[in-house]
């Protein structure tokens, strides 16, 4: 069995390059990016048939956070009092403890080891940790997912 202290170590397969080179809330839905795969650890048949799907679903991390950014707590999303305080777990927030991201986005096209990409929240210099084609089988039935009320007034312009 693992101890949960126990540290866990990843290696990046690749960065992003976008011209987002500071965090933003909103407006990511149009912006293009690459994802550029290492070229030492991957063949460039590694991508052979991604092409093929329209989504990828992109593990990175927050790479400009530091420690004492880590919150473990409640807060009002996005420091809005009017809404209610939810913990860490129930946003998405970049200052997670271990700085972990998920995202989807459109893949517009690949170029060798290079992934083209629309609506990408990372930004330039993001170390990826992985790619996995997106899947609509692996989403729940939608008219079965719920979300506080509050999560449409946060998200609003994001996309």
């Amino acid at each position: 069995m693992t101890d949960m202290t126990d540290p866990v170590t990843l290696r990046p397969i690749g960065v992003v390059t976008s011209p987002r080179i500071r965090p933003e809330y909103d407006g990511w839905g149009p912006v293009t990016a690459s994802i550029s795969l290492d070229e030492e650890l991957f063949h460039p048949d590694a991508v052979a048939g991604l092409e093929e799907f329209s989504h990828l679903e992109v593990v990175f991390r927050f790479h400009l956070l530091g420690e004492r950014d880590v919150v473990t707590d409640a807060r009002h999303p996005r420091g809005r009092t009017d809404l209610p305080r939810v913990g860490v777990l129930a946003q998405r927030i970049k200052e997670r403890p271990n700085h972990l991201a998920v995202s989807r986005c459109e893949l517009l096209g690949v170029d060798g080891l290079t992934l083209h990409v629309r609506s990408l929240d990372a930004l330039d210099g993001t170390p990826v940790l992985d790619v996995k084609p997106y899947l609509k089988r692996f989403v729940p039935e939608s008219d079965r997912v719920r979300e506080p009320a509050w999560v449409e007034e946060v998200m609003s312009a994001y996309f």
